[in-house]
């Protein structure tokens, strides 16, 4: 039985741990830097200049977030057991459950923190060059948020049995399959191979659909958002993440130390 006291003292220790890191705060910059350096191509954007801020404001926050939650999720649990600090963990009344449910929290708060920055600096950005802020766009951002929730379960998971490159390795992997996973599935339906097929089925449902996150398309265009879709998707977002915990969980309290 996981205990939220224990719990939530991991996560506040990670948190606090993980925020020191000047590598954060350069990649914050780096972001910024983007969302501000779209105002250098608006001679060529034809009119389109709102929606090229728009939607580069959202794709750095995307792209800088997943650095975020690779650079902080590949070494949580690395760092434990390197610094032979694992051991004092394990030894206290604290289960490895317990651990990586205070590990996952710890750097969702870092995540959380990050994102703030540049949602803040982002939405400042689009207000003061479009004049106003459509509710989309809000819609967008936490759906990219949902995303790197994810991105952190997925992180973590790796983290459990592979070292931090080998688990950046695969995340950046699963990431790039999540985003086409679907279309992987359609060409291999065109193959009319059933071996190619089941395998595609399988990526399919093993490795997360990223692109049930991705609206921030349909937020630059101002296209209409199906409400049934935006349940679903933080719903499978949410249920993805306990599932993909609860077998990381598994994983590490079998490992030896």
């Amino acid at each position: 039985m996981i205990k939220k006291m224990k719990v939530r003292a991991i996560a506040i220790n990670t948190f606090k741990e993980a925020i020191r890191d000047k590598v954060l705060y350069s990649l914050v910059a780096f972001a910024i830097v983007i969302m501000a350096s779209s105002h250098i191509i608006t001679p060529l954007t034809l009119g389109e200049m709102p929606k090229v801020i728009q939607d580069l404001g959202l794709a750095a926050i995307t792209l800088f977030g997943l650095l975020v939650v690779i650079f902080v999720g590949t070494r949580l649990v690395y760092d434990e057991i390197d610094k032979k600090t694992i051991y004092t963990i394990i030894t206290k009344p604290v289960s490895r459950g317990e651990m990586l449910v205070g590990k996952y929290l710890g750097e969702a708060l870092v995540v959380l923190f990050i994102f703030g920055i540049m949602v803040f600096f982002y939405l400042l950005n689009v207000f003061v060059t479009v004049g106003h802020i459509h509710y989309k766009l809000f819609i967008a951002l936490v759906f990219i948020l949902l995303e790197l929730l994810v991105m952190i379960a997925v992180v973590i998971f790796f983290s459990t049995f592979t070292t931090p490159v080998a688990s950046g390795i695969f995340s950046f992997f699963i990431y790039f399959i999540g985003h086409t996973s679907r279309d992987i599935l359609v060409f291999a339906r065109l193959t009319r191979s059933k071996i190619i097929e089941v395998f595609a089925n399988i990526i399919y449902f093993v490795i997360p659909n990223l692109s049930n996150f991705n609206l921030k398309g349909m937020a630059v265009h101002g296209v209409q958002f199906d409400r049934s879709f935006l349940y679903f998707s933080a719903s499978y977002g949410i249920i993805y993440i306990i599932i993909l915990l609860l077998i990381s969980i598994l994983i590490f309290s079998r490992r030896e130390f």
